[in-house]
């Protein structure tokens, strides 16, 4: 008896220890991403402070608007890490969406991130689907000024609603919330995934498939 609970103290006290050495706050100022490093961590190396600049922590063009001129009549344009390297480690990023009128932003998740949208110009139609087994849709049609919010991994969408162009502003939770487009994941992947996955996934016939796997 003794025995075993000297084995549940030392347990605790290392499982105490090692969740004591965590520590979730930035240890320094910043951590400018070193773009130049090729080293594999969790992330982006941090390059000397002592080198960081104002161009560092510094983006322009949201202003301008995307080119809407494709098949989906929408255009992102982020604002992460890659783009700003002075957000490294932040834990926020953010992102432009343009909508041509009816214009659709195709359901995605973001595997690191929620999302909070504002609508600048135009009226948008929005959601998103929780998980299994209820796979229920959240949705609401937004106006100039409102705001919503996507929860992290859940797929969502937007479609412009009205006969304008449209602009809205996202937030995210991560300096690299990374993106998933589910057509593109499930019919674009490369190499293909077999189609007799996706005839018994979908419950098509395979000249389905092959039409779905051609537009990507």
């Amino acid at each position: 008896m003794a025995h075993h609970l000297l084995l549940t103290t030392l347990l605790a006290f290392t499982c105490f220890s090692i969740s004591a050495a965590f520590e979730p706050s930035p240890l320094q100022d910043f951590c400018v991403a070193d773009i130049t490093n090729a080293a594999l961590v969790n992330g982006q190396v941090c390059k000397d402070p002592k080198l960081g600049q104002a161009s560092d922590f510094f983006f322009t063009g949201l202003h301008l608007p995307g080119n809407t001129s494709n098949s989906f009549g929408s255009k992102v344009t982020p604002v992460n890490v890659a783009q700003l390297p002075g957000l490294n480690t932040l834990g926020i990023s953010m992102a432009r969406i343009d909508y041509a009128p009816w214009g659709v932003n195709a359901p995605h998740t973001h595997p690191r991130a929620s999302e909070i949208l504002t609508v600048l110009e135009g009226t948008l139609y929005v959601g998103f689907v929780t998980s299994n087994p209820e796979n229920r849709l959240v949705a609401k049609t937004l106006q100039k000024g409102d705001v919503f919010v996507f929860p992290v991994g859940l797929i969502h969408f937007q479609r412009n609603a009205g006969y304008g162009n449209a602009v809205a502003i996202a937030a995210l939770s991560s300096q690299n919330p990374g993106v998933i487009s589910i057509g593109n994941a499930v019919f674009g992947s490369n190499p293909p995934i077999a189609s007799e996955v996706l005839t018994k996934s979908f419950q098509v016939g395979k000249n389905v498939v092959d039409r779905l796997q051609a537009q990507f």
